[in-house]
């Protein structure tokens, strides 16, 4: 079990992620990283210990804005006392991508035979984090069809990793320049909650996180679960895409609630 965040924002983010991740210690105590994004630029900083500990003002002050990701780990895989075991983990192409994972991969050995011999991607630790963020990025890539990402293609490599992809997954990526990501395995074995709060003439604020509580604390209001198998983009302007992205989502329930739309939510 692990916590995780992601946040669009009208201001800077990276205090409100760090808060949210005070709330969500309880879900990892083993290390802690934040992310954010300055338009293409990706800020990063992660450390072993709680979250009360590992972040210093001079820390703080060097991840700057109004995008952002975090992660409290308990560590199911890996080596707990490494800190390139925490999380986020970054990858530079396609566009630069940053991600946070909470559950377990079960076809780790696969993955990481076909990402050396057919993707031709490095991997550097033994995270099952690091496998999925480079299963996304080679998907994403292969999707690119132009100068522009739309969320198409986004969700189009997502409906591809979600094929190679086995166990629990919730996952949540930033893409540098573009905007916020976050998705589910297709039976939602982890949990991930998605909120929005209106700022005004500013626009509407996204948060995506692992506990409602992190949204009611926020003064964010619950729109739903995100459903088992759906992914969510959401670009720096405040616009919202969804779409299922699974063949068979785990349960009736889960295909009941799932918002099927490609258009854009507008702030």
């Amino acid at each position: 079990m692990c916590g995780i965040v992601g946040i669009v924002s009208s201001s800077p983010v990276n205090q409100q992620v760090y808060d949210a991740l005070s709330l969500l210690q309880h879900r990892g105590q083993d290390s802690t990283g934040i992310a954010t994004a300055e338009g293409s630029i990706i800020h990063m900083f992660k450390a072993k210990g709680q979250v009360r500990e590992a972040y210093r003002t001079r820390d703080m002050r060097t991840l700057i804005g109004t995008m952002g990701l975090g992660h409290v780990r308990y560590a199911t895989r890996g080596d707990a006392a490494r800190e390139q075991e925490a999380q986020p983990f970054y990858v530079n192409a396609p566009y630069g991508i940053v991600l946070v994972h909470n559950g377990n991969l079960t076809n780790t050995r696969e993955l990481t035979e076909a990402l050396f011999h057919t993707d031709r991607r490095h991997l550097n630790t033994s995270s099952d984090t690091e496998l999925l963020v480079n299963v996304l990025a080679n998907e994403l890539q292969s999707q690119i069809r132009g100068a522009e990402l739309d969320p198409d293609q986004v969700f189009d490599a997502i409906e591809t990793l979600h094929e190679r992809v086995e166990g629990s997954y919730a996952a949540i990526a930033l893409i540098a320049g573009h905007g916020l990501l976050a998705f589910r395995d297709p039976y939602g074995i982890r949990p991930l909650v998605l909120g929005r709060r209106s700022e005004g003439l500013v626009g509407t604020e996204w948060v995506v996180a692992s506990e409602s509580l992190v949204l009611e604390h926020g003064g964010y209001e619950v729109v739903r679960d995100v459903a088992p198998g759906e992914a969510v983009f959401i670009t720096r302007s405040g616009e919202l895409y969804t779409r299922q992205c699974a063949k068979n989502p785990g349960s009736s329930r889960a295909r009941s609630s799932t918002c099927t739309s490609r258009g854009p939510t507008r702030s």
